[in-house]
């Protein structure tokens, strides 16, 4: 059995894992992640029986199928149904009740395994005034193929819906699983609702038409300032004037030039 332990991610190799991922996503691996990106990495070598990050890297340059398992690996999919709780509330409270047209369209970016999204149909299942008579989609997409199949699965396990209320749970949920742990499924009628997309931020965006609101949240937080602002500026691009932008609280947009209108932290209007 190989000592996959004993490999080591020299500096030079993470400065070219660093370069990679950049030009691939986006994301920007700063020099205190090297720890991370070595013990994620690891994963790939034991799975390819690979000894070493070099031969890693030459397989890379092989085998170009291998660059979605890196991005894999190397993206943080932390989430949770309705997370951050204050933006939910305020699409609830203020945003929903403006919204008169039929034709409604919402966008989660970054929807990793799709908690949010899914989040956000339960919302306008229960609080959307005429929803029943209401055009309204919502496109959910994320970098991560592995991320993108566990939403299309849409099956959670008791610990992942631990943030929704009883009775949301009892409506728009079925127990698939009896455990130890349960797992419920989200029910068909809120899941048609989410269209689930593979999507690369940095590549050409083929959606047409303009979104209402867009959740646009953590994922800020991976790029550097100028990947930031060309992300902004294309966000804008895609909203319809008076439409809504959402992102993480940890992302103001205040050291970015934008043109949106300041609403409250983390929450912007065109």
């Amino acid at each position: 059995m190989m000592n996959f332990i004993s490999a080591e991610l020299s500096e030079e190799q993470f400065k070219k894992i660093s370069r990679l991922v950049y030009r691939l996503c986006g994301i920007h691996l700063k020099d205190g992640k090297q720890a991370m990106v070595k013990a994620r990495i690891m994963k790939r070598l034991r799975i390819l029986h690979l000894s070493s990050f070099e031969e890693y890297l030459s397989y890379i340059e092989k085998e170009k199928g291998e660059l979605g398992f890196l991005i894999d690996v190397i993206t943080t999919n932390k989430t949770n149904f309705f997370r951050e709780p204050e933006h939910f509330n305020f699409l609830r409270d203020e945003v929903l009740p403006e919204m008169t047209d039929r034709r409604l369209r919402f966008w989660t970016a970054a929807c990793s395994s799709g908690e949010e999204s899914f989040s956000l149909a339960i919302l306008l299942n229960e609080k959307l005034p005429d929803k029943a008579f209401k055009d309204v989609k919502i496109l959910a997409t994320d970098i991560s193929a592995k991320m993108l199949e566990k939403a299309r699965r849409a099956v959670y396990a008791e610990d992942e819906i631990r943030m929704i209320p009883q009775p949301l749970l009892q409506k728009y949920f079925v127990k698939v699983h009896e455990g130890p742990p349960r797992a419920y499924q989200v029910k068909d009628d809120v899941r048609s609702m989410v269209r689930l997309a593979r999507l690369n931020l940095m590549d050409s965006w083929p959606m047409k038409g303009l979104f209402n609101v867009i959740f646009c949240r953590n994922v800020m937080i991976y790029f550097d300032k100028p990947t930031q602002q060309r992300l902004i500026n294309r966000l804008w691009d895609f909203l319809e004037p008076g439409g809504w932008l959402f992102v993480g609280h940890s992302e103001g947009l205040s050291a970015i030039s934008h043109n949106f209108s300041y609403i409250r932290p983390a929450v912007y209007r065109k």
